[in-house]
């Protein structure tokens, strides 16, 4: 049993070398969550989706947006926040983890309507040529106006996310 498990997850781990990213590629990445109370009247869904393009090997220009609906206490209430972001990415097949800045707006009906910005990062294994797993988080300051970013920066918040991604 021990081997078949170990040959089974060493071969998680074989992905073809085709895998790197290249000038002008794209990609589009989703993302999801949601909770309900145990008699589905209080409920909230939150979704993330991406597109990028590759500038260059390494370098990823991506429009992120993120929808989050709350139907609680017979009240429906939307939040949203989209984002433009620039990503470097180490190949180190196949894995590949990534850091970069982002910036862009939060706003919505429980929310304060302001900029944000901030560092992210994360990891995309590929199980295949076009498939991966990712997995990422960003730290956004919320902002009205540029110089609150320094005195904000402690208050911000994180941004998680656990999806798939497709290249093409």
């Amino acid at each position: 049993k021990i081997s078949y498990i170990i040959i089974m997850l060493s071969l998680l781990l074989v992905v073809s070398d085709a895998v790197a990213y290249k000038r002008g590629d794209l990609e589009l990445t989703l993302g999801g969550s949601g909770s309900s109370d145990n008699s589905f009247d209080n409920s909230v869904i939150n979704f993330e989706a991406g597109l990028g393009i590759f500038l260059t090997e390494n370098f990823e220009g991506i429009w992120r947006q993120g929808i989050s609906f709350a139907d609680v206490d017979d009240s429906n209430e939307w939040n949203g926040s989209t984002r433009l972001a620039f990503d470097y990415h180490f190949n180190w097949q196949p894995w590949y983890p990534y850091l970069g800045l982002n910036i862009g707006y939060l706003y919505g009906d429980t929310v304060k309507e302001q900029f944000i910005a901030g560092p992210d990062g994360g990891v995309k294994y590929f199980v295949n040529r076009t498939t991966y797993i990712l997995c990422g988080i960003e730290y956004q300051v919320l902002f009205t106006e540029t110089n609150e970013v320094d005195d904000n920066f402690d208050d911000g918040r994180f941004v998680y996310v656990l999806g798939i991604g497709f290249t093409f």
